[in-house]
């Protein structure tokens, strides 16, 4: 038994079949909406003293050279070689690896994660080498 009268356009019939299969606006906007960011994992106070521990740690040797003697001139060339390279190149290098991971990959790495485990890096590489060449 039909309680559906037929009518001469098919514009109600199509409505009726739009308001039963169609998505609830609610759910279709939780859909397309982007999940909030995330934070960082690193707290910035950590994050912070990775880079002044890196710093320090590249520059502590120098002042042993200098009170052992050597030439100034010599020291300040190998410094300005040695320390933005573990201060600033490692952790770059890390910070490039998490954009192109996230623009290519979909991740979500944070900027100071990156940084962190890349000045985390640079003191471990740093505190072997001064171990293999003292």
């Amino acid at each position: 038994m039909d309680t559906q009268k037929p009518t001469g356009s098919s514009e109600p019939a199509e409505q009726n079949q739009d308001t039963t299969c169609s998505v609830h606006p609610k759910q279709e906007a939780s859909q397309s909406e982007i999940p909030p960011k995330q934070g960082s994992l690193v707290p910035k106070g950590t994050a912070i003293g990775l880079a002044v521990f890196a710093i320090v740690l590249s520059l502590s040797g120098y002042g042993f050279r200098l009170l052992l003697g050597e030439d100034v001139g010599t020291v300040l060339r190998h410094a300005a070689v040695i320390v933005p390279t573990f201060v600033i190149g490692i952790p770059l290098f890390f910070w490039l690896g998490s954009r192109v991971l996230n623009k290519f990959k979909n991740m979500q790495i944070a900027t100071r994660n990156a940084l962190a485990l890349g000045w985390l890096t640079a003191c471990v590489s740093m505190l072997w080498l001064m171990g293999t060449y003292s």
